[in-house]
């Protein structure tokens, strides 16, 4: 295909994108407003919230599965139309339940498109070619990123449009993407007699929500150390263990475990969940550093996060034009894990005096290791599997970087409450303020509190926030140590069509007008077999 051609195709598939991601951050500075609204509770607020990462993170192995055996373009286009109908249901809402329902719906049509879109991109795209355009998806995740909590404010803020409409706003994209997809990507149907595998599809789904139901509860319902705990960990351990029995068993396994066999899978799987604790560490915990402990807006926080995602997009989109150019992605992955190893250990130094300037700097650095990182480990898995299990690998390699994400802002959110409440107990008693004139260890309204309680708020949230950082710091150099690891291989001239051609995974086959395979004379594959003519030419 020719980069016209490949742009025309990523159209649909950056709509998708930009949906889920603007799914997930419109609606931060937004909750307050939404649960009040509603008449709920603190605990529904934590719901609306985890609900839709715990459907997204737990249905990412099915949707990779199912790429490898159904047409994938339907498969986007069914995962756009989930994601309609849940937020429509959520714009809807009249109360929580709905409201945490809808953002299933949601959570499921995104685990689609995280999974697919990147799944598709391999198909349609060499990996000696894919560095670029996998560059374009990290800007894309960075204006989403960026947009999602300024967009939501201004809409809670408008009196004419409300919350309800940081719902509705993503509807008109994702149906802009289903067109799109329609009328651009164009696929291969492989037509297979299959049998999927739903038991093991089940009991790993239920497995992992009932982990990630810990997690979230876990230090806030009931102590780490009790009986829930070690009832919710030995449910979840029986569940997965039953489901690597099934999976060993089955035909067509929803996670197929003998491709951990291949090194280089086992190694970036690894490191991308190493990425997610660092890098929902960074967004998640910074934009409550901001309005706490700086006592900035909801607005402004979202600005002050630019230096992070301006690092973010920089080495993205820099680096994967320098390995498509050169083929040399190893040393992306090295450097990429020990800037981002160092931007955490600078913001571990951070307190509630921490200068803008200063702290810029410090989320600069992070954004340019996570920028170098987690697309390179999505490219050097794909370059290093059989074509007929790219789904799969790409599959895996998104669930570790979510459930790290959700385990890490469990767990570090964990760390930030006790901190907090030790510094507040130790602020209020120095002060010879009581506890209960204080609040307590619950944090008020920062607006209504005297000057010098909020002081004492202000300090123990930067300092629990540096803390923070400064556990999160030794699972960013473990990435360094699992990338060192990794073999560098040259990338594949091939797109993933072609080597699934190529490994006679491809037949029958129903021609949609694909453009033909530039390498397939390369390749000993006659083109006729999809319906299309030799000599397409490429840039």
């Amino acid at each position: 295909m020719t980069n016209r051609q490949i742009l025309q195709a990523m159209s649909g598939l950056m709509a998708g994108m930009f949906v889920a991601i603007l799914a997930g951050t419109v609606v931060a500075n937004a909750l307050p407003r939404i649960i009040a609204d509603l008449g709920a509770s603190q605990s529904s607020y934590t719901w609306v919230v985890t609900s839709e990462l715990l459907a997204m993170t737990a249905t990412v192995p099915l949707w990779g599965k199912l790429a490898d055996l159904f047409n994938q373009k339907l498969l986007l286009q069914l995962s756009l139309g989930l994601f309609v109908v849940g937020s429509l249901v959520a714009g809807f809402s009249q109360d929580v339940v709905t409201l945490i329902i809808s953002r299933v719906l949601q959570g499921i049509g995104g685990g689609g498109l995280t999974a697919l879109a990147q799944v598709v991109m391999a198909a349609i795209i060499p990996p000696r070619r894919l560095g670029k355009y996998a560059g374009i998806f990290g800007a894309v995740f960075a204006v989403g990123t960026v947009a999602g909590p300024l967009v939501g404010g201004v809409l809670v803020d408008t009196s004419w449009l409300g919350w309800r409409w940081c719902f509705f706003i993503g509807v008109p994209f994702a149906l802009a993407g289903i067109v799109l997809l329609q009328r651009t990507l164009k696929l291969p149907t492989i037509r297979r007699e299959v049998r999927i595998d739903w038991l093991g599809a089940f009991l790993i789904v239920a497995g992992v929500c009932d982990l990630l139901i810990w997690t979230s509860l876990a230090g806030d319902k009931f102590d780490w150390a009790s009986t829930e705990t070690a009832l919710l960990v030995g449910l979840g351990v029986v569940l997965l263990g039953l489901a690597v029995w099934v999976e060993t068993r089955a035909k067509e396994p929803i996670i197929p475990l003998g491709i951990f066999r291949n090194r280089t899978v086992t190694l970036t799987t690894v490191a991308s969940f190493l990425v997610g604790i660092a890098m929902f560490a960074g967004t998640v915990f910074l934009s409550q550093y901001f309005q706490v402990s700086l006592g900035k807006s909801p607005t402004v926080a979202g600005l002050m996060s630019l230096p992070m995602i301006f690092g973010l997009l920089v080495s993205s989109t820099v680096a994967g034009q320098i390995i498509s150019a050169t083929g040399k992605w190893k040393i992306y992955l090295v450097a990429g894990a020990i800037v981002m190893t160092a931007g955490l250990g600078m913001l571990s130094t951070i307190g509630s005096d921490t200068h803008f300037g200063l702290l810029s700097v410090y989320m600069g650095v992070m954004g340019l290791g996570v920028g170098m990182l987690m697309q390179n480990l999505v490219l050097a898995a794909q370059n290093d599997v059989a074509a007929h299990e790219l789904g799969a690998a790409t599959s895996v390699l998104s669930f570790f970087r979510s459930l790290g994400g959700t385990i890490g802002t469990s767990v570090l959110g964990a760390v930030l409450a006790n901190r907090v409440s030790t510094e507040l107990s130790k602020g209020f008693k120095d002060a010879g303020i009581p506890a209960a004139e204080g609040g307590g260890n619950s944090v008020p309204d920062m607006t209504k509190l005297p000057p010098q309680i909020k002081g004492i708020v202000e300090h123990a949230y930067g300092v629990a926030t540096g803390d923070l950082f400064l556990v999160a710091t030794p699972f960013a150099f473990l990435a360094i140590i699992a990338v060192l690891f990794i073999k560098e291989k040259p990338l594949k001239t091939t797109s993933g069509m072609e080597r699934l051609a190529a490994e006679g995974g491809a037949d029958p086959v129903v021609p949609e007008q694909a453009a033909a395979p530039r390498d397939a004379v390369a390749l000993g594959k006659e083109t006729s077999d999809s319906g299309t003519a030799p000599g397409t030419p490429r840039d």
